[in-house]
């Protein structure tokens, strides 16, 4: 399945905004990953950072655009397949970044930052709305998020996107984390659900 674009959408819950402090976005806020970036949450180890501070995780929903996209489509005909993935993030050199004004590429887009795990076809807005996602680790809920809970919903993020920065296939969009972020650390074990079916587990090296 090749890959295009990979667009992350921050601060899109008005909690994880809250819980680091931030304030609420009033347009969307979009930064990008590079394609190297992504690692398959297939049960296998992930390696992240070991000397540059702490490493959270972010789980997140995340929407894949279809073959044959064109500006305008709505969401139902604009993505083909959705999953989770974790936007992780290196905290530590973010909040430094944050500090001098200096884009986040360096917190947000190391090797291994951006993970996907099985892919489900898209079915209609309104279901994907309704559906529910959870992050376990350790065996131990440590995040939990519904999509409606979003400030800035699927659809819109994808208009936002395609007329800012443009959107083609194999463009992926991680619509941002729920609260309950935190560091991870070597031998933590993650298992992304959606709804009560696993897309994805890994274990951190």
């Amino acid at each position: 399945m090749n890959v295009g674009n990979l667009y992350c959408v921050g601060r899109n819950y008005r909690l994880h905004a809250e819980e680091l402090g931030n304030d609420v976005p009033s347009s969307p806020m979009i930064f990008t990953k590079p394609s190297h970036a992504l690692r398959h949450m297939d049960g296998g180890e992930l390696t992240i950072p070991h000397d540059r501070g702490e490493v959270h995780y972010e789980l997140e929903l995340v929407l894949r655009i279809r073959e044959g996209y064109q500006s305008g489509m709505p969401l139902e005909q604009a993505v083909e397949h959705f999953t989770l993935g974790l936007d992780l993030t290196l905290r530590d050199v973010q909040a430094e970044l944050k500090k001098k004004g200096h884009p986040w590429l360096a917190a947000k887009g190391f090797k291994g930052s951006a993970t996907i795990g099985e892919w489900l076809p898209m079915t209609t807005a309104e279901e994907l709305e309704q559906g529910q996602f959870k992050l376990l680790r350790n065996g131990d809920t440590a995040q939990f998020g519904e999509p409606k809970d979003m400030i800035f919903g699927c659809n819109e993020l994808l208009q936002f996107i395609d007329k800012h920065y443009g959107l083609g296939a194999g463009d992926l969009i991680y619509t941002g984390t729920p609260a309950g972020v935190a560091a991870l650390h070597a031998g933590d074990q993650l298992q992304a659900y959606w709804n009560d079916q696993l897309l994805g587990s890994c274990v951190i090296k």
